[in-house]
């Protein structure tokens, strides 16, 4: 490990020194980079994370010079792995870099692929409003290259963090445009009642009975097997249960639903609000009474 990391900073020097020193323009950068390169590979073996994260920069910094993006641009995706062991926003910092460069050559399907990274680096973070920012502008990356199963991936993650902010109405937007596009392939369609029901989970949330019945109408229409489904029925039931303002009801709904097709844990969380808005509610009914 040692000799590993004595051979790097030896080389990182050498590196900066032929930086600073004379030398035709272009060679001076190709031997450094040159140098920066090895130094950087030899702090990774050593497991020095920051600097073989900075020296890639450094490297990065050289192919630019040198007008050779492309080199440029994958040097600063090494310097966010190097980094992403140790500092996910600098990790994240250089990632963009590497995303604004490969947006200049013309390579937009690296740039989502690095977007759709950064996301995730915040995802891990729990810094949940940045994740869905770069899943967003990944999803809008994805969508321009074609390449749907992957800007869907990325839309199906904005949806699900949107309701986690309450911010339903966006995700009911997403989960409804998803399943209208997965009625089209026939690879897809079975999974158009499972975004359904997600949207009218998201429906339920926002607690409007009228809006909820409109919805299951609105999604009839959209797929007529969707009212032959266990999803619909979920949804109408719950409908009912709130309209009835049977919280017991409700309970047993889910209960049943769940002992044939297990909840997720985002699907839990969301009618667990529902619920207690439901209970509010009819406490709100026996204090007035």
């Amino acid at each position: 490990m040692g000799d590993h990391l004595a051979r790097a900073q030896d080389l990182e020097n050498k590196a900066d020194k032929k930086l600073s020193g004379w030398g035709l323009f272009g060679s001076k950068f190709e031997d450094a980079a040159d140098l920066f390169d090895k130094s950087a590979n030899s702090y990774k073996l050593a497991k020095s994370w920051d600097k073989a994260g900075s020296t890639y920069i450094k490297l990065a910094n050289c192919h630019l010079k040198l007008e050779s993006k492309h080199e440029a641009a994958q040097a600063y995706v090494d310097a966010a792995h190097c980094y992403k062991k140790t500092n996910v926003t600098e990790s994240a910092s250089c990632l963009d870099n590497a995303v604004n460069i490969y947006c200049e050559i013309g390579r937009l399907s690296m740039a989502a692929r690095y977007l759709k990274e950064i996301a995730e680096l915040y995802e891990s973070e729990q810094n949940i409003e940045q994740a869905v920012v770069y899943y967003e502008k990944s999803a809008d990356f994805y969508e321009n290259e074609e390449v749907n199963t992957s800007a869907n991936q990325c839309k199906q993650k904005v949806a699900q963090y949107s309701a986690q902010l309450e911010q339903y109405q966006r995700s009911i937007e997403i989960y409804e445009d998803i399943a209208r596009q997965s009625l089209n392939n026939n690879l897809l369609k079975y999974g158009v009642k499972g975004h359904l029901l997600n949207a009218g989970i998201c429906q339920l949330c926002k607690g409007d009975v009228i809006a909820i019945t409109n919805a299951l109408e609105r999604y009839q229409e959209l797929d007529p097997t969707f009212s032959g489904t266990r999803e619909y029925r979920l949804l109408a039931d719950i409908a009912a249960a709130i309209d009835e303002e049977d919280v017991e009801k409700f309970t047993e709904v889910i209960k049943e639903f769940d002992s044939m097709t297990p909840l997720d844990s985002w699907k839990t969380t969301l009618l667990l609000r529902v619920k207690e808005k439901l209970k509010a509610k009819e406490l709100e009914e026996d204090d007035l009474t």
